[in-house]
């Protein structure tokens, strides 16, 4: 925990000494090598699995779940990943082991599990509009809605009373809304979540489509590398995050017309209950 004002504080600052928190997810590099790796066989991937057992069963509740809706049980880590595929199977897993590494953060300052959940509703919406608009980025949206706003975890585990000051202002300003949320953090903490959340992704080394989905956040004009995929984000966060999803249309720039919009949101609640169970047992 830092004990600094935003006047001195860095957004480097939070990751400093703090192995735990800079360690990159090593089971999702694994799995990397091995989809790399022209010899490497299914089985290689499924080994790699099955040494864990608990992430073991979670991936398997999972592919048996509404997420897939294979009409049949799938039994096996192998049998999962020739139906899903390596590059999916990376993707889950590096979500289900973030989830894992930021569980012991106490409820007096943040709800895990609205948390997980606002993200997961993000993730799944986030795969509708891309499968609607047909982008093409099946193979890292969902992930990258998972780790969407991670960096707020980051300021709740180094910084937490700057961090429950921002929730303070939230909470008195009712109409507040996400454009609030991070100028409230960029005039208490000098920086807001997604920069942090980018930082992190970028020391864990993870692809780029993740880090640059999350910094560009706060950059719907750009025209940069990724700027397809972080409106996508963009607009799914937005949703992610509405008490009533169907109360007012959300402005954005994706010509996505609200009829087809509300069909997204249905499809993503219609999958959400069953998969969260999975993905937060807790």
């Amino acid at each position: 925990m830092l004990n600094t004002s935003h006047q001195d504080l860095l957004v480097s600052d939070l990751f400093k000494g703090d192995i735990q928190l800079a360690s990159p997810p090593n089971i999702y590099f694994e799995l990397q090598k091995i989809i790399e790796n022209p010899v490497k066989t299914v089985a290689d991937a499924a080994y790699v699995i099955e040494k864990d057992a608990g992430l073991s069963i979670r991936l398997l509740k999972l592919v048996n779940s509404a997420f897939y809706g294979f009409p049949s049980k799938i039994a096996s880590i192998d049998r999962a990943i020739n139906l899903i595929g390596t590059k999916e199977l990376q993707n889950i897993t590096l979500a289900t082991v973030v989830i894992d590494r930021f569980s012991d953060l106490p409820s007096s300052l943040i709800s895990m599990h609205d948390f997980w959940a606002k993200n997961l509703r993000c993730a799944l919406i986030a795969q509708g509009i891309d499968q609607f608009l047909d982008k093409q980025f099946s193979d890292s949206i969902f992930a990258c809605g998972i780790l969407h706003n991670i960096g707020q975890l980051v300021f709740f585990l180094k910084i937490p009373e700057l961090a429950k000051e921002v929730n303070l202002m939230l909470l008195a300003d009712e109409s507040s809304t996400g454009i609030d949320e991070i100028a409230f953090e960029q005039e208490i903490i000098g920086f807001d979540h997604y920069e942090a959340g980018a930082t992190l992704t970028k020391l864990w080394k993870l692809p780029d489509i993740i880090t640059e989905s999350i910094r560009l956040h706060t950059s719907p004009d750009s025209t940069e590398n990724y700027h397809e995929i972080a409106s996508i984000l963009r607009l799914a966060d937005s949703y992610s995050k509405l008490d009533d999803i169907f109360s007012d249309a959300i402005n954005h720039d994706l010509n996505i017309p609200a009829s087809d919009m509300s069909v997204i949101i249905d499809h993503a609640y219609d999958q959400f209950d069953d998969i969260f169970k999975v993905f937060y047992p807790g």
